[in-house]
């Protein structure tokens, strides 16, 4: 691998990944848009826990579902594009897999924006389409059929298939790039969780665990997947 193109390649799809829709598309809503004072309330409290993500979820919360959709796509869509084209240009070499993790990296991490930026999900998917399209949609509903149906649990739900994409590269490639890919992956992930994880810990010590499908309404991703359960008939233990 020439080590100037890897560099241009990461340098780009960075910059790339640091553009945040999430703060953008609301401008179209509302010019004066701030998505930094969202939070959610906390069950049978009167506490609220703030969102400490800036990304489509944040957005949809304070401003609806369609402008947290378009933030989320658009999102998908800045890693997938540069990712698929670098493969295309390159066959054969594994510059798209630096080019999805640096895409994942300024989503997470934004240069323009403080480096405060969302978790990654929306990004973490647009690298896997691009990557491995039928891993991304194997690894997708395996995490929501284990998380809601095994689990009973929204986080891994929502989180599950960041580290089951581990599992996919273990079964279908072995040992590799893509297999390295999955590791680095999963390891930014849960980084950039840390501030969402040291949070719901605090939460979870002062008023105990509630119930998934409570938590899952107050957000609109949260609301799409509840009604999935609802019709597949899935019932909380």
């Amino acid at each position: 691998m020439d080590p100037i193109l890897l560099f241009l390649v990461a340098i780009v799809s960075y910059l790339l990944g640091s553009i945040s829709f999430a703060r953008l598309i609301p401008r179209f809503v509302d010019p004066k848009a701030d998505i930094s004072d969202v939070s959610l309330p906390v069950q049978d409290s009167e506490e609220r826990m703030p969102m400490l993500a800036m990304g489509a979820n944040t957005a949809s919360i304070k401003y609806g579902p369609k402008v947290g959709c378009s933030a989320g796509l658009l999102d998908i869509l800045k890693v997938f594009l540069p990712t698929l084209a670098v493969r295309l240009i390159y066959p054969g070499e594994f510059y798209y897999l630096v080019a999805a993790i640096a895409g994942f990296i300024g989503h997470c991490w934004p240069v323009y924006y403080r480096f405060k930026g969302g978790r990654g999900i929306s990004p973490f998917y647009g690298g896997m389409f691009a990557i491995d399209p039928v891993g991304a949609l194997v690894v997708a509903s395996t995490s929501m059929f284990i998380g809601m149906v095994v689990l009973k649990e929204l986080l891994f739900a929502y989180t599950g298939g960041v580290f089951l994409t581990i599992v996919w590269f273990a079964l279908t490639r072995g040992w590799g790039p893509h297999l390295i890919y999955a590791l680095v992956i999963s390891v930014l992930f849960l980084i950039a969780l840390i501030p969402e994880i040291k949070m719901v810990r605090e939460m979870y010590r002062k008023y105990g665990k509630g119930d998934m499908r409570n938590s899952m309404s107050t957000f609109p991703m949260g609301q799409a997947m509840l009604k999935l359960m609802n019709a597949l008939k899935i019932q909380r233990k």
